[in-house]
């Protein structure tokens, strides 16, 4: 039976919907076909928007051909293999896996931790002795499988959506700033002889960011919110997670995700990438100020 809504008459017009998309709902047209496009389709052209297929035939405006290619909705570029990045993180957070398995005291050398051990002790290891590539190496550590498997799950099923909407510098950059919030916060907060590790931290900036494109284009939020809420119940109520990576990774997503895809057309990729060099400014500030702390 057809959902209709009250009192509407059976013959009234719908709503246009997107023609390579036929569950969103759009006023947009592209200025040659005119047929109906949502924002995740629609390519900026000198005037208006076109579609993938009328930018590919060729547009006929005269300027660079560059110009007229295909689009995200965050301007980047559209890829062949959407999922190329994300396949490539999954594979690198595998082989550190397999590597620590094989020699397990690998993990010491790569696990987040402020200082070890405590002074006076000497000699110490850890992010106050300026071992700061921790912050990275950390977010791409994991010892138990049930660990690697949920996170590389997540990363899955996020990443590749995400990194189909943003493109591939934009999303890459969003992963990697997104893990070293969750990280520098986790540096901050918890006890500097306390060792962590894993990736939810750029995880979690991946839920946040998400959240903020499905907002966007107008999707129900129900589902993100509804697995945002139930990870976060985890976060606070497992005593052996990390909560800081969590919610530092998170608010950095949130933050990088809106600057992506409400950035203004004209000055794009300066709000963006400088959203980027905001966060990583306070991620140094984080880190330098725990380290004072700290020695």
């Amino acid at each position: 039976m057809d959902d209709q809504a009250a009192g509407t008459p059976q013959g009234a017009q719908r709503v246009p919907v997107c023609y390579r998309h036929p569950d969103r709902e759009t006023g947009i047209r592209c200025t040659r076909c005119e047929r109906p496009i949502c924002p995740e389709c629609m390519v900026d052209a000198s005037v208006g928007f076109q579609c993938p297929e009328c930018v590919r035939k060729g547009s006929g405006t005269g300027h660079a051909p560059s110009a007229s290619m295909p689009r995200t909705i965050a301007g980047g570029s559209v890829a062949a293999d959407p999922r190329l990045l994300t396949k490539i993180l999954v594979g690198i957070n595998l082989a550190v896996f397999i590597a620590v398995q094989v020699r397990p005291s690998l993990l010491r050398d790569l696990y987040l931790i402020g200082v070890w051990p405590p002074a006076p002790f000497m000699p110490a290891q850890g992010v106050a002795d300026g071992e700061w590539y921790r912050l990275v190496t950390s977010m791409f550590t994991h010892e138990e499988i049930w660990h690697i498997g949920f996170n590389m799950l997540s990363l899955w099923w996020l990443g590749g959506p995400l990194e189909q909407a943003l493109g591939r510098a934009r999303y890459l950059a969003l992963y990697l700033v997104s893990g070293l919030a969750g990280s520098a916060l986790t540096y901050l907060l918890a006890s500097g002889t306390t060792a962590s590790l894993g990736a939810s931290g750029a995880i979690f900036g991946l839920f946040g960011a998400t959240a903020v494109l499905m907002r966007r284009l107008n999707y129900d939020m129900r589902p993100i919110i509804a697995l945002l809420v139930i990870n976060l119940i985890f976060t606070f109520g497992w005593s052996s997670i990390a909560w800081q990576a969590h919610i530092g990774g998170l608010v950095a997503g949130v933050v990088i995700g809106y600057a992506m895809v409400h950035a203004p057309r004209e000055r794009r990729a300066l709000v963006q990438y400088g959203t980027c060099a905001l966060v990583l400014t306070v991620v140094v500030l984080m880190t330098l100020l725990r380290t004072a702390q700290l020695t």
